[in-house]
């Protein structure tokens, strides 16, 4: 484990990354998103109703919020390999997704009559959906450690189930010295003595 980490190029996991269909059809949405937003608030909508124009702006806001939020939580996802933390920025995306659709209804309800744009997110949508639901599948469930939240386990494990790595014991003084770098405990004294001075300081 240790190895591939000193081996760990993030530019080449940034461009594995950008070249997942699941990433290129969220880029494809956030850039349809951007043209949405643009052409609603280039649209003159009559508002029949008080607050309906803050309600659009909420939903345009909500949009864009949430476009971004995808790609942002597949690299989140890709980016480390324990279980529970995939799954949680999965199930991040797919709030996200279907908050998308739910904001394209809110702004043809107040008024956007341009009905294209709004079809062709939905349909878009329902393909990352596939996209995502295959994505999902390659996670691999048994690399976890137990969500004492009991959420996202793998089949079988609960959230109260002891794990065996408890009952390793931790001698600090085990660690290797490479661990705390060159420090001593003079070097950690001031430290801990500049902190609090800092901390009385803002105070």
């Amino acid at each position: 484990m240790f190895d591939d980490e000193e081996n760990f190029d993030p530019m080449k996991r940034y461009n594995r990354i950008r070249q997942m269909p699941i990433f290129l059809k969220a880029e494809e949405i956030a850039e349809l998103v951007r043209h949405l937003v643009k052409s609603v608030e280039n649209t003159d909508i009559k508002f029949k109703r008080k607050g309906e124009k803050e309600m659009l702006e909420h939903n345009l806001n909500y949009l864009m919020e949430n476009s971004m939020i995808i790609t942002a939580k597949i690299a989140g996802a890709e980016g480390v390999e324990i279980y529970d933390l995939k799954m949680e920025n999965a199930a991040i995306i797919r709030k996200a997704a279907r908050e998308l659709i739910t904001d394209a209804r809110g702004i043809q309800m107040h008024g956007f009559k341009d009905t294209e744009y709004l079809d062709l997110l939905r349909k878009e949508v329902e393909e990352f959906r596939i996209l995502f639901a295959e994505w999902v599948k390659t996670f691999d469930p048994w690399d976890y450690i137990i969500d004492r939240w009991g959420l996202f386990n793998p089949p079988g494990v609960n959230y109260d189930d002891h794990d065996p790595e408890d009952d390793i014991p931790f001698y600090p003084n085990d660690l290797p010295d490479k661990f705390f770098g060159d420090l001593d405990d003079d070097d950690f004294e001031e430290d801990w003595e500049d902190f609090m001075e800092d901390d009385d300081s803002e105070e």
